[in-house]
């Protein structure tokens, strides 16, 4: 099965099924000397585990495993080996189901390619959101990575359903979100978000979300026309995150409906350099980093797995039949993919200024090391300084 690995000279292929025995992934590309353990991937991973009431409660510890690529807390410059085992799994409620592809998944265009005798079915197999798991993974070691240019990513929930923050947000209102159960990216609006995840909970049905993504300090510079632009591979990044039916940068679709003279974005001195008025072009132009935030947004189709009855096709008698999809999965995949929306940019972040020349292929210095860490450490504690000064 191709498709497995993303990036050029950061190198990531992920593994496992939803019902198999791990997901996880291999790294490589990773320079030796990042300061690196399990807690920093777990750290990552918290934001998209399951298993409170607003998402699936399917109860996965989601443990990390390091392999191998790292020794004495530091990257060794070999692949670096991840793997969660999957703990929870309840295969059951897709043994009615063989049969009968579920609408709205990979089911039938799996059957298609691979053959019927040859597809996982349980719990949607390599097609499951539980493959971003490994994605994340791979996303928490570019994180670090970054933190030696001063570059963050951060996203949150920008509507759920019709309801939508309607407030201007950037980068600090998105990493705040990271302390709200719903990632809101306006704190007034998550019990809004919250009342609507439970409506649907209670009905049995889902909405769709839109995630709304900052990359802070980006280097200026990132980007190769003219087929590896750098909006090019975040969408293909981000579009291949399960559930992701839309992405935009900057305006966006909304370029469409105005007038040049409206949305022209004048150079101008800022700062004492020159930059950009307005930044509607997201932080990218001509494919290439402008030295602007890079904003985008993600749509996320509503979860196809509802308790209503839903049309399909028994396909051993090629008749139609009416199925109640069972099983635990999220009233709003928006929330969790959040986390791996964050993680796809990291990777290809990472892998460009790689590419590029702002982060070293062999080596971390001793210098950046230091700074790394210290960064890192205010990274992960921003939620426990919120909470202190509320």
């Amino acid at each position: 099965m191709p498709g497995n690995s993303f990036g050029k000279l950061l190198r990531v292929t992920t593994f496992g099924e939803s019902h198999g025995a791990a997901v996880g992934a291999v790294i490589d590309g990773v320079p030796a000397g990042l300061p690196l353990d399990s807690s920093d991937i777990q750290y990552e991973l918290s934001f998209r585990r399951p298993g409170h009431h607003l998402v699936s409660p399917r109860r996965e510890e989601d443990k990390v495993e390091i392999l191998s690529g790292v020794f004495n807390g530091r990257t060794t410059g070999a692949p670096i080996a991840i793997i969660v085992r999957n703990t929870d799994v309840d295969s059951s409620y897709y043994e009615e189901l063989k049969f009968t592809p579920r609408p709205g998944h990979a089911d039938l265009p799996y059957i298609i390619r691979y053959g019927f005798e040859n597809w996982d079915y349980r719990g949607g197999g390599r097609a499951s959101g539980r493959e971003t798991v490994a994605r994340v993974a791979a996303g928490a070691i570019a994180k670090k990575l970054l933190a030696a240019l001063d570059v963050w990513i951060a996203g949150c929930v920008r509507s759920i359903g019709d309801v939508e923050v309607a407030d201007d947000v950037g980068f600090e209102d998105a990493l705040h979100s990271r302390c709200s159960p719903v990632r809101s990216c306006s704190k007034k609006y998550e019990a809004a978000f919250i009342s609507v995840i439970e409506s649907a909970v209670r009905e049995g049905d889902s909405y769709g979300a839109i995630v709304e993504v900052f990359v802070k300090n980006p280097p200026a510079g990132l980007g190769e026309p003219v087929f590896d632009k750098i909006k090019a591979d975040l969408a293909k990044a981000i579009m291949s995150i399960p559930g992701a039916v839309g992405f935009e940068i900057g305006l966006g679709f909304r370029y469409a409906r105005a007038k040049g003279s409206v949305v022209m974005d004048e150079i101008v001195i800022q700062n004492s350099r020159v930059g950009w008025r307005y930044n509607y072009s997201g932080g990218v132009l001509g494919g290439i980093t402008t030295g602007e935030p890079i904003v985008m947004r993600c749509a996320f189709k509503p979860t196809s797995s509802i308790k209503k009855p839903q049309k399909t096709v028994d396909m051993r008698t090629l008749e139609e039949r009416t199925i109640v999809v069972k099983g635990r999965h999220d009233p709003c995949i928006g929330v969790r993919a959040v986390a791996v929306v964050e993680a796809m940019t990291a990777l290809v972040i990472a892998d460009h200024a790689m590419r590029s020349g702002f982060l070293p292929l062999v080596k971390i210095p001793s210098d950046m090391v230091s700074t790394i860490s210290s960064r890192w450490r205010w990274y992960r504690g921003v939620c426990m300084d919120m909470e202190e000064s509320q």
